[in-house]
């Protein structure tokens, strides 16, 4: 019975070794951090970029194990909330960029000017979906 629960820990381990090293390689080719150092000119924090994606995949993973809950109150939650919509957000727009769908589209309905603000109404829809999934109780079950 003993081995069948460390064979059973070594499966589930390895499994999950794999899948988050899918994830790390899909956002690797996606190319989003490289991008956004390249953007914000912050060549020399690379290895801080390096250790918070590494960190925020392992805190992400426990989190979802044991349901941990940090005792830091509604401010750290909310600036928490929000940097984390940040970079969901740049993960949606990147994948997109690479899909190549924003030029097709800009291409198919004939947008010459004010590709900034299409960019900020993406952005805003986005928020205004993920403020209503979140704060309409039973939102998700609207059907």
């Amino acid at each position: 019975m003993t081995i069948k629960y460390i064979l059973l820990i070594i499966i589930v381990f390895s499994s999950g070794i794999i899948i988050a090293g899918g994830v790390f390689a899909f956002i690797t080719i996606i190319g989003i951090i490289p991008r956004m150092i390249q953007k914000t000119n912050t060549n020399n924090y690379v290895k801080l970029f390096e250790n918070s994606i590494i960190l925020g995949g392992l805190f992400g993973a426990i989190n979802l194990r044991f349901q941990m809950t940090l005792p830091f109150g509604i401010i750290f939650e909310s600036i928490f909330t929000f940097f984390s919509g940040i970079f969901i957000g740049s993960l949606a727009v990147s994948l997109a960029e690479v899909l190549d769908v924003i030029p097709i589209l800009t291409r198919r309905i004939n947008l010459k000017f004010g590709m900034s603000c299409f960019m900020v109404v993406i952005a805003i829809g986005k928020l205004v979906g993920s403020l209503a999934y979140w704060l309409i109780p039973g939102f998700v079950k609207l059907k």
